[in-house]
């Protein structure tokens, strides 16, 4: 008879493994966030980031399973994939907005009030990407890979990133479709990123990166939030499928377009 708790290798389910890993996360979430909703605020993010990060390796050690196979080999090859990570996600939205500024859609304007705000700004967006990263191609992502194989575990991952962001999908009306879609293809091409280096450098990298070029340096929103950046962007009378509107360029058509491009580099990426 099959075992629910134990595989053939008489090593304890991938399933399992998920709901600890939750169960974890939530006795370490949970009070931070009834301390907070007395404060009147939310949990801030590099908490947040700081639970995912210590609950992953909480349950890595309960495997008995050491912590380069969550976050890949700790060696000189993890910052440069970190970097080369960076530089694909750079490319992810520059290229967009270099096209919507050639077609005359968009143009720039330099934002002085901008330069202050930027540091804070890289260091939430980088603690927002540690968090996502972990969460979503980290243990929990790992472990679905052992028990339903990669693709099965990269379109639950990926519904589940979608699902994380529906409430800022709900908000932008019928663009949350386009939305949805590029969410979920980021979703993809960062599971990728981790399934062609098994290390969380180069997803982490792109991740970032993205968002940080993407509102802090050109001034799009980032999934909806607003965001000062180092340039004012201004667009002349054209639709919202195609800048992204408030929601930023991973709701806009040639956002997509630059997606599924970066997605058909990172399918022939050579396996670490």
């Amino acid at each position: 008879m099959t075992n629910l708790f134990l595989n053939g290798e008489r090593r304890l389910r991938s399933g399992w493994w998920v709901a600890i890993f939750m169960a974890v996360i939530a006795g370490f979430l949970f009070p931070l966030i009834f301390l907070a909703r007395d404060q009147g605020g939310d949990v801030p993010v590099i908490q947040q980031a700081g639970v995912v990060l210590v609950a992953s390796l909480f349950c890595q050690l309960l495997r008995r399973k050491p912590v380069k196979e969550l976050l890949g080999p700790l060696n000189w090859q993890w910052p440069r994939q970190l970097m080369v990570g960076a530089l694909l996600g750079v490319g992810l939205m520059a290229g967009p907005a270099l096209v919507l500024g050639a077609m005359g859609a968009v143009s720039w304007g330099f934002n002085g009030d901008g330069l202050a705000a930027i540091g804070p700004m890289l260091g939430v967006l980088a603690a927002a990407a540690v968090t996502e990263e972990l969460m979503f191609r980290g243990f929990v992502f790992q472990r679905l890979i052992d028990g339903i194989t990669a693709w099965p575990a990269q379109l639950v991952v990926g519904a589940f990133f979608v699902l994380t962001h529906s409430d800022a999908l709900r908000s932008i009306g019928d663009l949350g479709y386009l939305a949805g879609l590029n969410i979920f293809l980021a979703s993809i091409l960062f599971g990728l990123a981790f399934l062609r280096t098994r290390s969380l450098a180069m997803p982490l990298g792109m991740h970032f990166s993205a968002n940080a070029i993407q509102g802090p340096v050109l001034g799009f929103g980032v999934s909806g939030s607003d965001q000062a950046g180092l340039l004012i962007k201004t667009s002349h009378g054209v639709p919202d499928w195609l800048t992204g509107g408030d929601f930023g360029l991973e709701a806009s058509l040639p956002g997509i377009c630059f997606l599924i491009a970066l997605i058909g580099v990172m399918w022939v990426w050579p396996r670490s």
